[in-house]
């Protein structure tokens, strides 16, 4: 019986242009993607032990192979949606505001009080932020892409220099993929001639 309450995590740690992120995943899909900021693997693992008392943590690169890669494809400017399987653990409240986060288009932002209003709950902008800060998987759930109601950018669990990186990266990277392409500009002003 008392095998049930048991998880298996998977986990690895990946270089980024943000730093080290610590990834773990259960049988159901990606639980932690977090930026490690100088910790040990110890100690990242250490800092879920009150949640998870009785988990089994092994390493394996192979069942976070995908979660990785996408994040190298995400990092190159080549992937805007992952497409992983996610199991992030928390309220119904924090799932639907990270599900929210979830639809907010790459390369764009939202406001607190957006998302409050697009699962039912217009007043309850501080318990998005809330949420945000809880949020379990940093850049695949993207709570840096939530911002003020004027425009600023506001708190980010991994510090204001990668919220703003992020958003900077998304915002390129969507203007430069929406750009017409200029390789064949001027093709047909040559033949005119």
């Amino acid at each position: 019986m008392g095998y049930l309450g048991l998880v298996r995590l998977a986990y690895h740690m990946t270089s980024s242009p943000l730093g080290l992120l610590f990834l773990a995943r259960s049988g159901r899909g990606l639980r932690f993607l977090e930026f490690m900021d100088r910790k040990s693997l110890k100690r990242m693992i250490a800092s879920h032990a009150e949640e998870l008392p009785d988990a089994t943590w092994e390493p394996s690169l192979l069942e976070l192979k995908t979660a990785v890669d996408q994040l190298e494809l995400y990092f190159n400017g080549m992937l805007q949606d992952f497409d992983l399987p996610l199991d992030p653990q928390g309220s119904e409240f924090q799932l639907n505001v990270w599900k929210a986060l979830r639809a907010i288009p790459y390369g764009t932002t939202r406001a607190y009080g957006q998302i409050a209003a697009s699962i039912g709950h217009p007043k309850a902008s501080r318990a998005v932020g809330l949420a945000n800060h809880d949020n379990p998987l940093a850049i695949v759930i993207p709570c840096h892409r939530v911002i003020g109601a004027d425009g600023s950018l506001t708190g980010y669990g991994g510090g204001m220099p990668r919220k703003r990186w992020l958003l900077v990266h998304e915002a390129r990277q969507r203007e430069r993929t929406s750009a017409p392409l200029e390789l064949f500009a001027g093709g047909d002003k040559s033949r005119e001639r």
